[in-house]
């Protein structure tokens, strides 16, 4: 298995020193004040079902107990990283990975990387999700509890005005659904668009969309692109439109490796909508979880069933100025339509197909994803044989037609020219780790695949 080298230590102005100095201790104190949180509601509750429902009152006190000890663990690892302890072997909780972070970590031990400070970046974050599962699935009231759904779900709540508007325009698109799908040229604006938006989460340009607003975003939105291109450190929006085009109907399956959850899952979802529903180029989309709450916002199963009941909901998203009855029932016709391509099988959530639960397992794991052929090779496999597949990370060079949007949010940034990066450098910008900087990389299958 490739083992990338490391640095013995991370210098203090990189995304991975303030992950380990603030946003860690960040995440397990939100995670303590909201378990602090149910455990008042509980303890209010007990007195209201006391007398009338013995039963529920003891269920409730043994959670509060639980409750408490989860807090104690979190409160202990805080105060441990903080102090560079030594990782702990995650406890056997009956859950998928324990064996192989377990493994991990003992390989670390042999060269005394195994605190919070030594430690690889990726192995270090991906263990402390693993073990805040560990705390929950051992307390059998809390076993399975995702300490980030209310964060998740609020800040879903809070993009109904998007969603809306997007909603909108999208329902716009239908009356001239047969005269774009001949279209090529305005299928390629509107993909550019499509990808922009999984970018900066923002269909800005979209708001109205008859056969004539098309044709005058053709002209508006090659010029939005090139202002856009300044934040575009790699762009291959071109080859990815390129090579799409050698799919058309030819039935060809699209992967999603979803990221975060609430609305951009919701804009992953309207940009598979656009390429099944307006393209003759994929007929089927599957979407790839991950299996437990993980670095906060990333969509578990459970988050994106919940996506589709929240957006079929009219009372979810709490009133607003710019929200209609039109808007409300474009809203509700779209999911609707992807509720049926759920039914019918062409949007597929992953752990749902033949072997996809163990399949799904890799993305939990403490890997990087260039070890998948070896240490997933039916995911691998899998992703083989798909027309495209769409991540929201760093790539995997070659193993499959791939699409790679990403926004900077961290040191490590592949592709980009040398001159680009080294003026960025002097202009004295936080480039690799603010956001306000993407890339869009795309590189096909190997031929011999």
């Amino acid at each position: 298995m490739f083992q990338a080298p490391y640095p013995p230590y991370d210098p203090t102005d990189t995304s991975g020193y303030d992950t380990v100095v603030k946003r860690w201790p960040i995440i397990l104190t939100n995670i303590i004040d909201h378990v602090h949180r149910l455990l008042h509601d509980m303890t209010l509750e007990i007195q209201q079902v006391r007398d009338s429902d013995a039963s529920k009152a003891e269920e409730l006190s043994k959670k509060i107990t639980e409750g408490q000890e989860i807090i104690s663990e979190i409160s202990r690892l805080k105060y441990r990283m903080a102090r560079d302890h030594d990782l702990e072997n995650i406890p056997q909780d009956g859950d998928i990975l324990v064996a192989e972070y377990n493994a991990e970590l003992e390989s670390l031990k042999q060269t005394s990387r195994d605190t919070w400070f030594r430690a690889p970046w990726l192995y270090a974050e991906c263990y402390l999700y693993r073990l805040i599962r560990a705390y929950f699935n051992q307390r059998t009231s809390w076993r399975g509890y995702d300490p980030f759904s209310t964060q998740k779900e609020e800040m879903f709540k809070n993009s109904g005005a998007a969603i809306y508007q997007i909603a909108t325009t999208m329902h716009e698109l239908e009356s001239g659904k047969v005269k774009l799908q001949g279209d090529s040229d305005k299928l390629e604006v509107l993909f550019k668009e499509m990808i922009q938006m999984c970018l900066w989460l923002d269909l800005s340009l979209l708001t109205h969309l008859s056969p004539s607003d098309i044709e005058h975003l053709q002209t508006v939105g090659k010029e939005a692109q090139e202002a856009r291109s300044d934040f575009i450190l790699k762009d291959d929006q071109g080859a990815v439109w390129s090579y799409i085009k050698t799919l058309a109907n030819q039935g060809k399956r699209l992967d999603f490796v979803l990221d975060n959850a609430g609305f951009e899952l919701f804009t992953d979802f309207v940009f598979a909508d656009f390429l099944v529903t307006y393209t003759p180029y994929f007929s089927q989309v599957v979407f790839h979880p991950k299996l437990f709450p993980w670095f906060v916002s990333d969509v578990t199963p459970t988050d994106f069933a919940n996506t589709i009941s929240s957006l079929l909901s009219p009372t979810f998203f709490p009133p607003n100025s710019t929200t209609t009855p039109d808007s409300i029932a474009h809203l509700q016709h779209m999911v609707t339509r992807w509720k049926d391509y759920i039914d019918k099988g062409i949007f597929t959530l992953a752990t749902d197909i033949s072997n996809g639960q163990k399949m799904t397992e890799f993305w939990n794991g403490p890997w990087p994803y260039w070890n998948m052929n070896e240490l997933a090779p039916e995911l691998g496999q899998w992703l083989s044989g798909s027309g495209l597949v769409i991540f929201k990370v760093s790539p995997l060079a070659g193993s499959f037609p791939l699409l790679s949007l990403r926004t900077n949010k961290a040191d490590v940034a592949v592709g980009i020219d040398e001159k680009v990066a080294e003026n960025l450098d002097n202009k004295g910008e936080k480039w690799r780790t603010s956001g306000k900087y993407a890339l869009v990389s795309f590189l096909p299958g190997r031929i011999d695949q």
